[in-house]
């Protein structure tokens, strides 16, 4: 972990959050045109569910890779975004998306208990990205109902 040089305002953490955000919709390209792992800090951490912890910009960039294979197109609604600042270099948003997955298109709120619904908490220092944990449902197409009693009907 690196020593931290540079004060960062909520605000400065918010507008480097909201980069990566609008790069996933970009195809992973920031809107500079740097790929989005530009964004992070060399030893940076992002944990996605079903994934696992990535440490590093290589494993970072498999994870993403693998991911984002199976996702042909996203979009985030920035809009309703809710944004819970700590005060230091931690931030909270919540939000929805829609988009179209390998196995079939996703969007918040349709059904309900799909998919589209996350939270990413982000640790932000020197203008990067050290952590970014990402929560959500991975589930896209919302192919996975048979396990779930209270999906069936």
């Amino acid at each position: 972990m690196a020593v931290s040089r540079q004060t960062m305002t909520d605000e400065q953490r918010k507008s480097v959050a909201l980069e990566y955000l609008k790069g996933f919709d970009n195809g992973g390209v920031t809107s500079d045109g740097a790929p989005l792992l530009d964004l992070f800090a060399d030893d940076a951490q992002v944990y996605f569910p079903k994934w696992g912890l990535a440490t590093g910009k290589e494993a970072i960039g498999r994870l993403f890779g693998d991911v984002g294979a199976t996702i042909k197109a996203i979009e985030h609604h920035y809009a309703a975004f809710n944004w819970v600042f700590s005060g230091g270099d931690t931030l909270v948003v919540e939000g929805t998306s829609h988009g179209e997955h390998r196995d079939g298109p996703w969007r918040a709120g349709v059904p309900e208990w799909g998919a589209g619904r996350w939270c990413d908490v982000f640790e932000i220092r020197d203008w990067k990205i050290q952590r970014v944990f990402i929560y959500l449902d991975p589930d896209y197409a919302g192919g996975d109902t048979a396990r779930y009693p209270w999906l069936k009907g």
